[in-house]
């Protein structure tokens, strides 16, 4: 039995493919039910994200694994055979140690995809295809994963404008939950703003959109993690003084926050310091407000120059976090072979008692009938002998036919050494 990883991801195959195959939770928990009883393969888990889908299996064949896969999803095998990637034993606990610890992210070490995987396990494991076996290689992996985030860099920098705003924040001021953040616009770039800062622990939201039902929408993917409110577009000046942060993004083609605005924001907050970013192309936030004391305003190219630097320390940091999941994923192959080797010589052993007790109860017969004791014990001594050696001398006979004559110098110079050790040992 083999331990396989196999999938799609960002890197081989087109948004379309990924949209064919991706599962949600609903219906990967029907499926995995019903695989649960088959008995050719109903080890696995199963993580899909808008990114990847991968299918991490024990089996005999990773081809199985494959036309489960193709055939769970309704199309041809074909279809994927120029885009799935697949890795077994040692290359597949390097690639789930890779994917947890977001090496082999769109977004280099972003930190959700442990989350994912995390549930994942757990919703094979209600659906009943998760032995102990591949239960423990998940978990080594989700080691890994902790080990590569506290050891390493390869999450501590902002690589996205919604946690650059955040980490700006955090700079900023020194009292987090203190903030009232203000979001101009409830777009994809100021949502993911919004979500980043409501993590950061954030005191209130306002959002301020021009359509009510995205900023309801917006509302209550947050309201549990903050306080939400949602203030119209036609007061937008006259709310900004409440606002210790404010990030714009309407795309409009004008300015929507004048100079005078902030003037009189400023004043209406004491000349508290604002930070205010304008993530908007044109320009949402009137230049002039740089020039404004207790005001830190940032435009897209200050942030995306921010996003490189730190793209790039993330790079250098993954060198040594792809250092660590190697030996990482190397400790544990090593430990599952020293416990199958475990398994194989306990075997071993319990088929040589075998035959001890029954060479043992044999000569304790001969013995009751009367036959010389030292005779019997000689021959039972010398039949049990022959008979432990016997699989032995099977295996090294067949090494000596092999073509590379290597296999048997190998097993001949480790029993050499064996039998060496053990002389030594008596002494």
């Amino acid at each position: 039995m083999s331990f396989f990883a196999l999938g799609v991801n960002h890197q081989t195959a087109s948004v379309e493919l990924r949209e064919q195959i991706a599962f949600n939770p609903e219906k990967l928990s029907e499926i995995l039910a019903q695989q649960s009883e088959h008995h050719d393969l109903n080890d696995m888990v199963v993580v899909s994200t808008c990114n990847r889908t991968e299918v991490y299996a024990m089996s005999e064949d990773a081809d199985k694994v494959l036309d489960w896969l193709a055939r769970a999803n309704g199309i041809d095998v074909k279809q994927l055979l120029n885009h799935v990637y697949r890795y077994e034993n040692a290359q597949a606990v390097t690639h789930l140690m890779r994917v947890s610890s977001g090496l082999d992210s769109l977004m280099l070490g972003e930190p959700q995809i442990l989350g994912q995987v995390k549930s994942a396990l757990s919703l094979a494991k209600d659906a009943a295809t998760v032995s102990p076996d591949l239960n423990r290689i998940f978990e080594y992996a989700f080691y890994a994963a902790k080990r590569v985030r506290s050891e390493t860099a390869v999450g501590s920098h902002a690589v996205s404008m919604g946690y650059a705003v955040a980490q700006l924040a955090q700079q900023v001021f020194s009292k987090p939950e203190k903030l009232t953040v203000m979001v101009v616009a409830a777009g994809e770039m100021n949502s993911l703003v919004a979500k980043h800062l409501a993590e950061m622990g954030v005191a209130k939201v306002l959002i301020c959109n021009r359509g009510q039902e995205r900023a309801e929408t917006l509302a209550r993917e947050i309201a549990h993690r903050v306080d939400v409110e949602i203030v119209p577009f036609s007061a937008l000046a006259e709310n900004l003084h409440r606002a210790d942060v404010i990030s714009s993004c309407t795309g409009s083609l004008h300015q929507v926050i004048a100079f005078s605005d902030v003037k009189s924001a400023l004043k209406k907050r004491r000349y508290q310091q604002m930070l205010m970013v304008d993530l908007a192309v044109p320009r949402d936030i009137d230049p002039k407000v740089e020039s404004l004391d207790g005001v830190y305003l940032y435009g897209v190219d200050d942030l995306q120059s921010v996003i490189d630097d730190n793209l790039a320390q993330r790079r250098q940091a993954a060198v040594e976090a792809e250092i660590m999941v190697n030996q990482l994923a190397t400790e544990l192959v090593t430990q599952q072979k020293v416990n199958q080797a475990g398994q194989t010589i306990h075997a071993y052993r319990q088929h040589g008692e075998t035959l001890r007790e029954e060479e043992l109860a044999l000569a304790m017969q001969r013995i009751a009938k009367g036959e010389n004791p030292e005779q019997v014990m000689q021959e039972f001594s010398h039949r049990l002998t022959q008979k432990l050696l016997h699989p032995a001398s099977i295996l090294l006979r067949e090494t000596a036919k092999e073509e590379d004559p290597s296999i048997f110098e190998s097993i001949k110079n480790n029993l050499d050494d064996v039998y060496k050790k053990r002389r030594k040992s008596k002494k």
